[in-house]
């Protein structure tokens, strides 16, 4: 990595205070300040996180569930283990079927909420990315419709382009209110999104996946 692009990021605030605050991502930040102005995670909630890795998110849900909750980290690499008992941690892929049966394998209930933070390799290819993106989102939305209870929630990351209202009208088919966010901890310059759904309806069909 160049050194200017380290310099720079040791500097930018939510990264020193994801440090001082011992959080192993500044992304944390992103989720914190969406669930302080939607509150769609709440205490005593059972959370899903697809894409986990380092553990940023699953932090800050363990956090604002508190003792009475669970929080379920799911990635394609072993996270490393984080401290209350009421936090697990799986390696599962979101393009796979039997990724699914996993989480349930591990969920004290039905999920309240499930957030994803999943995100492709990136080639610098705008359209590939987005495209990719969408697809990771996509399959986050299919597994947000097989897990979570009726009137749960779904955070989940997409990037600018084309295919965005696709996936956004697809979202408003499950969920009563469907909302594009982005939190002051995303950079200004980034093309990052997220799409916050929530009061999950009943199952009626499964998402494309």
């Amino acid at each position: 990595m160049p050194k200017a692009w380290v310099k720079e990021r040791k500097r930018e605030y939510y990264y020193r205070k994801a440090k001082a605050e011992k959080l192993r991502s500044r992304a944390a930040y992103k989720l914190l300040q969406a669930v302080k102005k939607y509150k769609f995670i709440k205490a005593g909630h059972v959370v899903v996180d697809l894409g986990a890795a380092p553990g940023g998110w699953t932090q800050a849900s363990r956090r604002i569930v508190d003792s009475s909750g669970f929080v379920l980290a799911v990635d394609l690499k072993q996270i490393e283990p984080i401290d209350p008992p009421n936090v697990r941690t799986i390696v599962g892929d979101v393009t796979e079927p039997k990724t699914v049966q996993d989480i349930l394998e591990f969920l004290p209930r039905s999920a309240d909420v499930v957030i994803a933070d999943v995100s492709p390799n990136i080639s610098g290819i705008w359209e590939l990315d987005h495209a990719r993106q969408i697809d990771l989102a996509r399959q986050s939305l299919r597994i947000a419709t097989s897990i979570l209870r009726s009137g749960g929630n779904f955070f989940v990351k997409v990037f600018q382009g084309n295919t965005l209202q696709d996936f956004i009208d697809e979202a408003k088919q499950y969920f009563r209110f469907v909302k594009l966010v982005k939190p002051k901890a995303s950079r200004a310059k980034s093309a990052e999104l997220y799409v916050l759904g929530m009061n999950f309806k009943q199952k009626t069909k499964t998402p494309k996946g």
